[in-house]
């Protein structure tokens, strides 16, 4: 893959494309893949391919993607940077259950480190689920002071925030230092265009997840439109304008599918055209319609 240039995450230096591995676990992110032996294959090749950066967590599954991560690629390679999240567990029935007190912080840092099968967690995000849709108001601070003790006692090396907003980034950053930020941003979702500058001029990540989640109608015959003009795919063209946006936006894509893989990879190859930029970036204002527009998965 070509290098789309690299960005830190604290002491780790990542290359801007990932993976994510949220889909590597079976239906609605519960129970085990369909082909593991493909899943096991597919993280190989993404490693093979370049990718340093590989976004996890043990509710995923629970416990499925992070054990897969392990057969495929333990003992890591030293550039690889392994980011998983804690916050939540997983209901029998599937569901995404609240899980932030500090004891469970605290086993769920635990099970991230058996399951990967390290000594010390990479990198941290404690997600917010104070609205499992989406970021809301509401203090984190006993959250962030529990990860902040287990980085004290040596098992987490760096931490990050996940669905929160910016008044969260300020107020944990006065607690710990803040490496990266996972929030929902695309084309069609730019609500946190004012938190990914000022993260941007602070030297912390933004990750952006569903890159597709959430298109109108509207929107989503427009960036196909140009899609078309460059030969390329929606979610290509979607990828390549969030890394043109900010050197600090970190993609991490998902899929179950080594040839999608690639697919996706090839975003980094993609030059927008200044004028195609400008088209992309009206697409935030088209069609606007709650009603219809696409719900993204409750958590990432």
């Amino acid at each position: 893959m070509s290098n789309p240039g690299t960005f830190k995450m604290g002491t780790r230096t990542v290359k801007r494309m990932g993976y994510g591995a949220m889909q590597l676990a079976g239906p609605m992110v519960f129970g085990p893949p369909k082909d593991r032996a493909a899943a096991v294959a597919l993280l190989r090749e993404a490693v093979e391919l370049g990718i340093d950066h590989i976004d996890t967590s043990d509710f995923y599954g629970p416990h499925v993607t992070n054990q897969i991560i392990r057969e495929a690629l333990h003992p890591y390679r030293a550039d690889l940077t392994i980011v998983t999240k804690v916050g939540a567990r997983r209901g029998d029935d599937a569901s995404w259950l609240l899980a932030q007190s500090p004891e469970e912080l605290a086993s769920q840092v635990h099970d991230n480190l058996r399951n990967l099968g390290v000594e010390v967690l990479d990198v941290v995000n404690l997600r917010s689920m104070l609205d499992v849709h989406g970021p809301a108001e509401g203090s984190l601070e006993p959250q962030v002071n529990t990860l902040a003790e287990l980085q004290q006692r040596g098992l987490i090396r760096h931490i990050g925030l996940s669905n929160v907003t910016a008044t969260q980034v300020r107020d944990a950053r006065r607690i710990v230092d803040i490496v990266c930020v996972q929030n929902q941003y695309n084309l069609a979702h730019r609500g946190d265009d004012a938190l990914l500058d000022e993260l941007a001029s602070e030297g912390i990540a933004f990750v952006p997840f569903f890159p597709l989640g959430g298109f109108t109608p509207l929107q989503s015959s427009a960036l196909s439109e140009v899609a078309n003009e460059l030969a390329a795919t929606p979610m290509q063209v979607a990828l390549a304008w969030l890394l043109q946006r900010s050197p600090n936006l970190l993609l991490i894509p998902g899929t179950s599918s080594i040839d999608h893989l690639k697919q996706n990879l090839r975003a980094a190859d993609l030059k927008l055209p200044a004028a195609l930029v400008h088209r992309l970036d009206a697409m935030g204002g088209i069609g606007i319609d709650i009603g219809h527009q696409v719900k993204p998965q409750s958590a990432a």
